[in-house]
């Protein structure tokens, strides 16, 4: 099997990210925020991070490490709809002078930035509440999602009765 090669585009960008993830997922720890990677979302998004606050609001986090990937991103509003807070999380260097343009709505949206070891918030996110109805069907869906990673991981033989993409 082939290795993949540590020094090219992808994997550095891969493992920037991860750094980024582990970054946010240690500030979020100490602020009383967990979350979960890779969220799945109706509508066939994926969330990088989607966690909850102390308080029951959803946090969502989109994680970008280059200026082409965020340029690029034209579903990150989708996520909107999913959490009361919204979040960029970057790597440190990357420029966000963009993030300050209209289209990026930074009124609504906070910026993160993290690295392997931690993270800062730059700006803050406001807190634009979901309906109660909306935040209860996505914290059970966090939930279940949660309990679903956590029984598999403790038995890899539950994946056959269902998985994260199944029908709720």
């Amino acid at each position: 099997m082939l290795q993949p090669d540590s020094n090219s585009p992808t994997t550095a960008a891969s493992q920037t990210a991860a750094g980024v993830q582990r970054g946010i997922c240690r500030l979020f720890a100490r602020n009383d925020v967990w979350c979960l990677a890779e969220m799945p979302l109706r509508g066939g998004r994926r969330a990088d991070l989607m966690g909850l606050d102390a308080k029951g609001h959803v946090v969502i986090v989109e994680i970008k490490v280059s200026r082409a990937d965020l340029l690029g991103d034209s579903k990150w509003t989708d996520y909107l709809d999913f959490c009361d807070r919204f979040y960029w999380g970057l790597a440190p260097g990357l420029d966000r002078a963009c993030l300050e343009q209209d289209n990026f709505m930074p009124e609504r949206c906070g910026v993160i930035v993290g690295d392997d070891y931690d993270a800062e918030i730059v700006r803050p996110a406001p807190l634009l509440q979901m309906a109660a109805a909306r935040r209860k069907v996505e914290v059970e869906r966090l939930a279940r999602t949660a309990l679903h990673r956590m029984v598999n991981a403790a038995d890899p033989h539950t994946l056959q009765w269902g998985g994260e993409g199944s029908a709720r």
